[in-house]
């Protein structure tokens, strides 16, 4: 067994987070990092834990438009399908899967939304157990940076999730 983590980045803020929880969770099992336009169609039996994250957009997962405004203020890392898309299709094994969601957003107060909120919803609706609640990291605006000690925080975050599990790395 394995986690899975699948993100959408557009600045490199989520790719940045989604390689901390990668870190934190390789403490205890083997992890593997794809962007979601590398994802699988199909979750693959050995797969225990599947992570998955992405940008807040328009207080939610991103979508094409929101995907195309990001692009229109620079270079962005995920240029196809997004974290929704890929939810849509994706195929599970079983309801055996544990899961977990994250989210990158900006830090405002009372800013309302959260892409892992949908995530985690999605999630469950394809019959998945969420192993812990979803987790959102904090940007300082919109490209970025982030705030500092998030990486540490995703880290732990990952290490947390592992823990649960105690599958040995190998």
């Amino acid at each position: 067994m394995y986690a899975l983590i699948v993100y959408e980045s557009m600045f490199g803020n989520t790719k940045q987070i989604a390689e901390a929880v990668a870190e934190g969770l390789a403490t205890a099992m083997r992890t593997e990092v794809l962007e979601v336009g590398s994802a699988p169609a199909s979750v693959e039996e050995d797969v225990g834990l599947l992570v998955v994250g992405g940008p807040t957009h328009a207080f939610g997962m991103s979508r094409a438009s929101t995907r195309q405004s990001a692009a229109q203020q620079g270079r962005v890392l995920s240029q196809g399908q997004g974290v929704r898309e890929w939810l849509a299709t994706v195929q599970t094994p079983s309801a055996r899967l544990a899961s977990a969601a994250f989210d990158t957003r900006i830090a405002k107060p009372r800013m309302p939304g959260s892409a892992a909120r949908g995530v985690a919803k999605r999630l469950r609706r394809l019959g998945l157990a969420l192993a812990a609640p979803a987790e959102s990291f904090y940007v300082t605006g919109t490209q970025g940076p982030l705030v500092a000690g998030e990486m540490e925080r995703a880290r732990q975050w990952g290490e947390g999730l592992g823990s649960s599990f105690l599958i040995p790395a190998s």
